[in-house]
């Protein structure tokens, strides 16, 4: 079938080639105008004796996603990942597949990538290569191809429609009863924790799940670099940084955010990911009074994540020693919960640790359960 609908669109995109840019001396709209319609004739014609699925593909080619319509309607495929028009992958199951599909051609590859850039209102410059966006119900994060030494690479990271609770997860083998009541105890509580794990662990996942425990009447400030976390109620707010590659807006970090949202009355502040010198404003508003308040980290383990945390705090203040940046963590974090990917693609609990004191040598970490 591919095979086919790759023939036919050739055959019309050589026909549309060859269709005159301004014919009549019209307008550069008019001779715009004339020539979709022109392309529309041509595509009638090709496809009027082929089956609907080929002229389907061909339409999804010309004018709208290509080979990734199909992966973009998949409920269960969290992560597309596009390199170049023949280098299609999908995560599904935690596991990845290469797409059996493919762009027909170069053009039609970039005009897709243009179609994505302009639903996400992103786009991305020679100074500015990078780019992050909302796509439909992903996450687009983008490198043009001068970083990548040839083609513009993408991903798109879903966003679960239905958020993720500990009911469910529970459900899925992520964790057993004791676990469960435990995590339960650390929103009723009011501790302060991280959830850590590494890339494709399910972090905001489970910072979700942890949302929806929180009481109603309880107002969450939601600091995030692009939007995937729901909001748990309607006294909740949600605060984006900003990028503006073209340098006419100041940008606003997830620093600048933990500032405002001081004056915003929160019950509880939600960092979607520390990843910068923010950790340091983070922690110092948890220090001063918001308890209860979470967020995640890019960690492998709960020591891990503490080593990395005074690293970051240290960006934020370079002038402070190790004894000032380790005291800052106790006095203001409580719990440090790691998550996993087994290698069946299986997310699970790993555990939960307490931070019990600070000692000469470092923190004393502890399992706050035993292990299952």
């Amino acid at each position: 079938m591919i095979q086919t609908a790759l023939t036919i669109f050739q055959e019309i995109q050589n026909e549309i080639d060859d269709l005159p840019i301004n014919e009549f001396m019209l307008t550069n709209d008019e001779a715009s105008t004339l020539r979709f319609q022109k392309a529309g004739e041509i595509f009638a014609k090709a496809t009027e004796s082929v089956e609907n699925s080929i002229k389907c593909r061909i339409a999804n080619e010309l004018n709208h996603w290509g080979p990734l319509h199909e992966l973009l309607e998949d409920e269960n495929i969290t992560e597309i990942m596009v390199n170049g028009p023949h280098a299609i992958w999908f995560e599904k199951g935690g596991i990845l597949f290469q797409h059996t599909d493919y762009f027909f051609s170069e053009l039609s590859f970039r005009n897709c990538l243009e179609r994505i850039c302009q639903t996400a209102n992103t786009y991305f410059t020679k100074e500015s290569p990078c780019a992050d966006g909302k796509f439909l119900d992903f996450r687009l994060s983008l490198v043009a191809g001068d970083l990548t030494n040839g083609w513009p690479h993408f991903s798109l990271r879903r966003h679960p429609k239905n958020p993720w609770t500990f009911q469910k997860l529970k459900l899925s083998d992520w964790c057993n009863d004791e676990q469960l009541q435990y995590l339960q105890s650390l929103i009723r509580n009011r501790k302060n924790f991280l959830v850590v794990g590494a890339t494709g662990t399910g972090k905001t996942t489970v910072l979700n799940a942890f949302l929806q425990l929180m009481p109603e009447n309880e107002r969450a400030v939601i600091i995030e670099d692009t939007s995937e976390i729901t909001l748990p109620n309607s006294a909740s707010m949600k605060l984006l940084t900003r990028e503006d590659p073209q340098h006419i807006l100041s940008a606003i970090d997830q620093a600048q955010l933990v500032k405002r949202s001081l004056r915003l009355r929160p019950d509880r502040i939600v960092m979607g990911e520390i990843r910068g010198h923010e950790a340091k404003d983070f922690l110092m508003a948890l220090a001063t009074g918001h308890d209860g308040s979470f967020g995640t980290l890019h960690a492998q383990n709960a020591n891990q994540a503490l080593i990395r945390l005074e690293m970051l705090i240290q960006m934020g203040a370079p002038h402070w020693n190790v004894q000032a940046i380790r005291r800052l963590i106790q006095l203001s974090l409580d719990h440090i919960v790691v998550i996993e990917r087994a290698a069946s693609g299986i997310r699970r609990l790993k555990g939960i640790y307490r931070l019990c004191s600070l000692e000469d040598h470092g923190f004393l970490v502890e399992a706050a359960l035993p292990e299952p």
